[in-house]
């Protein structure tokens, strides 16, 4: 008989390949900011906040804060890696009143990453008392940024139009929601379960608007990303490495 435990290495490992899949979503939109040479409309946001969130679940997973989660290390790594990336070419290409906001929400994040990492380490004396603070801001955090495409939601019902809420990244979404809300249930774990619960409902809402407003959509439009996360805790280790 297969263990819990197998089953939710399993799921866990599929769960990192959507996830890094996720991280890999706006790279159409990048290349063609690097053929335009220019930003135009795309705002930096959720790049800056999933910069942020991987941030934090980098520092989750540091063997000082939970011991034994290579998993949350790699694809959160590997995350923020991407998102640098996003938003060093997103500078290069905006134009000066953009670069000095994402320069300075990026300074903010900076301060506020530092400033948790200082009070954990030097306040907190028990890997389960850091795990507990991390992981909590980790959820508060990774909980907006699923809320955030509330707001293409909400255009896409007044515009009668799912222009800019393209369909394959709100399916990877509902699938990566759904795989590492599995994960979570399985040996229950709040902090994976309450962001990627969430998700997995905000990515179904989108998919089943998508679908009501497709055909009242003008074709040939451009598509803008919404902002992915990727969340894994605990003894994500047990899988051999977003939920």
């Amino acid at each position: 008989m297969v263990s819990p435990d197998a089953v939710r290495d399993v799921v866990g490992i599929i769960g990192n390949f959507i996830s890094f899949g996720l991280f890999l979503s706006p790279a159409p939109t990048f290349a063609k900011i690097l053929r335009r040479r220019d930003v135009e409309e795309y705002a930096p946001d959720p790049y800056l906040a999933t910069f942020l969130n991987c941030a934090l679940w980098v520092f989750y997973g540091l063997p000082a804060v939970h011991p034994n989660s290579i998993l949350v290390l790699t694809i959160n790594g590997a995350g923020l890696a991407i998102e640098v990336a996003y938003l060093t070419v997103y500078f290069g290409y905006a134009p000066r009143a953009k670069r000095q906001r994402l320069l300075a929400v990026l300074a903010g994040e900076l301060v506020f990453l530092a400033a948790v990492a200082a009070g954990v380490l030097l306040g907190a004396q028990t890997h389960e008392k850091r795990s507990l603070i991390v992981g909590s801001l980790c959820v508060f955090f990774g909980t907006l940024m699923y809320a955030a495409p509330l707001t293409i939601m909400r255009q896409v019902m007044e515009t009668k139009s799912v222009e800019y809420m393209p369909l394959t990244l709100s399916l990877v979404s509902f699938l990566n929601g759904l795989c590492w809300t599995t994960y979570a249930l399985i040996r229950f774990d709040i902090f994976i379960t309450i962001p990627n619960g969430m998700g997995t409902l905000l990515s179904a809402a989108q998919l089943i608007l998508y679908f009501w407003y497709y055909e009242s959509t003008p074709k040939g439009g451009k598509s803008v990303e919404l902002p992915v996360t990727v969340s894994d805790t605990k003894d994500a280790a047990g899988a051999g490495a977003g939920l």
